[in-house]
């Protein structure tokens, strides 16, 4: 069997769309920040980019293009409160079961049995669309979102793609 060549067919897919060349993101490998405390002493938040939206808010754009919208969500809200919007990725088993992309049933269960100190008073879902202004990610809505967590006193922060 081959494998899925997900660069090539995303390629193909946008230039059908009469977009150019997509410039893919080279990241430069960084040095590991230990924590500065241990871990079950630190306030854990975390960020899913799975088009999961709790039912208090509208659901996401399943084909939205840089889409910065960032919900918060309330760290006790039940797994069974949200919805799944998201063209890119097969959702079926997200929709069974949120914690397939937004782990909050399990943040908590790690939170009881002290192996975190505590789930920070916000979550996030967000970054759902496909991203093309990276240049407004990295100056502008990841500083934002890291005031944010440093507001929250975070000490570690789970990133949780689709």
């Amino acid at each position: 069997m081959e494998p899925v060549r997900y660069v090539d067919l995303l390629n193909q897919r946008y230039r059908a769309q009469g977009f150019p060349p997509y410039e893919w993101t080279v990241n430069q490998p960084e040095e590991l920040t230990p924590l500065e405390k241990p871990l079950a002493e630190c306030r854990v938040s975390m960020l899913t980019s799975g088009g999961v939206s709790h039912c208090s808010m509208p659901t996401w754009d399943a084909y939205a293009r840089n889409d910065f919208r960032l919900d918060t969500v309330d760290p006790e809200a039940a797994g069974v409160d949200f919805s799944v919007s998201d063209s890119y990725y097969d959702t079926s088993d997200a929709q069974r079961d949120v914690n397939t992309v937004f782990p909050i049933d399990r943040l908590r269960e790690l939170e009881a049995d002290g192996t975190i100190g505590s789930v920070a008073p916000r979550l996030w879902s967000g970054f759902m669309g496909r991203i093309y202004k990276r240049t407004h990610t990295t100056e502008v809505a990841a500083p934002a979102l890291v005031n944010e967590l440093k507001a929250d006193d975070v000490d570690l922060f789970l990133l949780v793609p689709a």
